[in-house]
């Protein structure tokens, strides 16, 4: 049984990954707009990814035998200036979202609430991957700016990105 605690807070990171979402949908619809198709579909990929995680909290939640609570939450930033910038807003946000799964792996682990410390611990390392492959991308598209061959190689690459549950 989950303490009303550590439910509260499970609860609250469903609402966190459906945010994601829909900010990496707003960072797709600005790539979209400038015709960078490539970028657009790593960022819907990514979208598709965060409402994985969030349903994985909600089964979470009832296998537990508890009650998932899906709340709103606020618009999120839409008016982006460059792929810097959103690759920068993504970096930052996918370490506010590993400080999250790390505050609930030690709210479970000082609950000794051994089913969700083995289901945290999954969060742990796929967002050491994110927070790394986010940082990569920032410097990649640092390094060959925002026109020209480099940008459109880096948008060919980001274009074969495909979501697969299976390897999450």
């Amino acid at each position: 049984m989950l303490s009303k605690k550590l439910l509260t807070k499970l609860n609250e990171q469903i609402t966190h990954e459906f945010f994601s979402a829909h900010y990496y949908l707003a960072m797709a619809a600005y790539f979209k707009k400038e015709d960078l198709d490539g970028f657009a579909n790593f960022f819907e990929v990514q979208a598709e990814e965060e409402r994985f995680h969030a349903m994985k909290f909600f089964n979470f939640i009832y296998d537990q035998g508890e009650e998932a609570v899906i709340t709103g939450f606020k618009d999120p930033k839409r008016d982006f200036e460059s792929a810097e910038e959103i690759f920068g807003l993504a970096l930052e946000h996918e370490k506010l979202v590993s400080s999250l799964i790390n505050e609930l792996m030690s709210i479970a682990q000082e609950e000794q609430h051994y089913p969700s410390i083995s289901f945290l611990q999954w969060f742990i390392d796929e967002q050491v991957e994110e927070e790394a492959g986010m940082s990569k991308l920032l410097s990649t598209v640092k390094r060959v700016g925002e026109k020209g061959h480099g940008i459109l190689m880096l948008d060919r690459e980001l274009a074969a990105r495909t979501f697969t549950p299976e390897s999450e």
